[in-house]
């Protein structure tokens, strides 16, 4: 894992490959989707492992609408002046996962920098109601750093969802190029408070491939798991529009399980890490 500048057109390793989805709870859950144009991240964020996800009742769901006051190089979601909060949103979010019988939903959203409040009490507001609407959904939050400011994150552990996660994404170096407004040391510390906060499970991902080398993947791991954070996600970078960071390098799957082992080794409660993994993947086991 060499820091190793590479052509932007690497050639897509075959470990890859992404396999369609298939099967009954896939098809009737893509059926309810497009018959209630319902909004989950797994097919706007053209996730490879949907059809497993939605064969086992998880998906994601993306709430604060679609456009986000940051402008992270890797991600493609639209960057710019966001819409107004919609308040009938946590109901709507909450009907959804009943329709689709989410056994296990993850909510997620784009940064709200522009609000006062960051988006925190729509957050909050969005967990009551899949408890109320769907009791018997477990959930992950998968938040924004929320600029650190700690009011905000206490909403999210005051709800309490099953799992918090905040998503680290890169090495320290790399930092100010993939996540432009984020900073290393402040979703460090946003991981380290939820626990602190009394938060029951947190988890954050990685991604690889954007130019990093093993000591650094190595160092962030250790960072991470000295946040006390409980579960990891490691997975490749993948460019989503030409516009976005070019893939420096494709990790092989005997990287990953390097990774894998030396992040078990340090005590996560669960670690995945392999090529295709995103940071959704195998969610409903990460609650136990």
């Amino acid at each position: 894992m060499e820091d190793l500048i590479q052509n932007t057109t690497v050639q897509k390793p075959k470990w890859i490959r992404v396999k369609l989805p298939t099967g009954k709870n896939y098809r009737e859950l893509r059926t309810l989707v497009d018959k209630y144009k319902l909004n989950t991240i797994c097919q706007s964020g053209s996730c490879p492992n949907m059809g497993e996800c939605w064969g086992e009742g998880t998906a994601t769901f993306m709430i604060l609408g679609n456009i986000c006051t940051r402008s992270c190089g890797f991600c493609g979601v639209k960057t710019g002046k966001p819409l107004d909060v919609n308040w009938d949103e946590p109901e709507k979010v909450a009907r959804s996962i009943k329709l689709m019988k989410i056994k296990h939903a993850v909510l997620t959203s784009v940064d709200r920098d522009d609000l006062k409040d960051m988006g925190s009490i729509l957050w909050a507001e969005t967990v009551n109601a899949v408890r109320r609407i769907s009791p018997g959904t477990t959930m992950e939050t998968l938040i924004p750093d929320f600029q650190g400011i700690t009011k905000h994150i206490d909403r999210l552990v005051d709800v309490a969802p099953e799992v918090i996660s905040h998503n680290m994404e890169t090495v320290k170096r790399l930092t100010r190029e993939v996540r432009i407004q984020a900073k290393y040391e402040r979703s460090l510390d946003v991981l380290r408070y939820l626990k602190e906060a009394g938060q029951r499970r947190t988890k954050t991902g990685v991604m690889l491939g954007l130019g990093e080398t093993k000591d650094e993947v190595f160092q962030t791991i250790e960072d991470i798991r000295n946040a006390n954070v409980d579960v990891i996600t490691l997975g490749q970078y993948l460019q989503p529009t030409k516009k976005h960071l070019p893939v420096k390098r494709f990790i092989t799957p005997e990287e990953f399980d390097e990774l894998g082992d030396f992040a078990r080794n340090l005590g996560f409660r669960h670690v995945e890490s392999s090529p295709l993994v995103r940071s959704s993947y195998h969610a409903e086991k990460h609650i136990h």
